[in-house]
């Protein structure tokens, strides 16, 4: 830190650079969620399209989609809530609470101190809809 209890600029931009490694991973869990939603929707649209066949005459394909694909894993003996908890438990939550170890020691758990600094730099100081904080 500076004298004024200000954090040096390396450490502030090796912040910034840890925290958007988190918002990307942030964005990734959210398209494994994604994944997970859409597998679901499609295996019950199998199953129906499925059961249609069926009714429509086509019992042996309908037998063999209901036997080779509906409910079937994604990955070896994992369905996709499978792969969530997984990758929460192994990679996810230690991601979190390593980040947020190095944040609290380093920053005083203070978030986006890269974010705010830019915000300082480009704001237009004095003009509406330039202020440093909410009301």
């Amino acid at each position: 830190m500076s004298s004024d209890g200000e954090l040096d600029e390396a450490t502030v931009v090796a912040l910034g650079e840890l925290s958007e490694a988190l918002e990307t991973v942030e964005r990734a869990r959210g398209h494994l969620y994604s994944f997970h939603q859409l597998i679901g929707h499609a295996d019950f649209t199998l199953g129906d399209a499925a059961d249609d066949l069926a009714k429509a005459g086509h019992g042996e394909w309908a037998a063999e989609i209901h036997r080779e694909l509906v409910g079937r894993n994604v990955l070896p003996g994992r369905w996709t809530y499978q792969v969530i908890e997984e990758f929460e438990d192994t990679y996810y939550e230690v991601f979190r609470a390593l980040e947020r170890r190095v944040r609290d020691d380093l920053a005083g758990g203070r978030r986006h101190l890269y974010e705010a600094r830019l915000k300082e730099r480009r704001r237009s100081k004095g003009m509406p809809g330039h202020e440093a904080a909410p009301g």
